[in-house]
């Protein structure tokens, strides 16, 4: 019995895409795509490379035609349509720094352009401030659970500017069936 065991595991990790290659995930942001909608001309990509061991990912986030100054740009943990919790800061500004434990990792947002980099579980971030409640549950160095949520479509990215300090433009990460990102986009 232990050798079918190990023989139907071996099968399923040898049909599995993942185990042998890395996830390459991309997603337009747009101004619709925000909570609540925002009007602008503003665009933007973001790719994700996710390693095949789930131990980092790359990024790298484009945009332009912004309205206001840049502020910050984050993967936030959340469904479409629903505003969530910071996880994964993608860069930062004077204006917003990132928390302590990742700002020094982190590029400073430009105003039109491409930023690019790795992440890995040190750059989770949990609930800021630290020791407030974290109703969402991902804390601190847990960046397979964000992995997760980015392949269950749980996850977007935004980023931030003045005049819509909530976000200017928007695009949810992963499973996707609207086409707006998801994987192989």
């Amino acid at each position: 019995m232990k050798k079918l065991s190990i023989a139907a595991v071996l099968s399923l990790a040898l049909s599995s895409p993942a185990a042998f290659a890395d996830q390459r995930i991309k997603t337009r942001l747009a101004g619709y795509q925000e909570v609540p909608s925002v009007s602008t001309g503003a665009s933007g990509e973001l790719e994700l490379v996710i390693s095949r061991h789930n131990d980092f990912i790359d990024f790298e986030l484009s945009y332009q035609g912004l309205q206001g100054v840049v502020r910050q740009a984050h993967i936030h943990f959340a469904q479409r349509h629903v505003n969530g919790a910071i996880v994964l800061w993608l860069c930062q500004t004077t204006l917003n720094p990132a928390p302590a434990s990742v700002a020094d990792r982190l590029e400073t947002c430009p105003q039109e352009g491409t930023v690019r980099g790795r992440l890995t579980a040190a750059d989770v971030v949990g609930p800021q401030p630290p020791g407030t409640a974290a109703t969402q549950q991902i804390v601190d160095g847990e960046l397979e659970e964000v992995i997760a949520a980015i392949r269950a479509g749980a996850a977007y990215a935004n980023v931030h500017t003045t005049p819509s300090p909530g976000g200017e433009i928007r695009g949810q990460i992963g499973n996707d069936r609207r086409g707006q990102g998801g994987k192989g986009r």
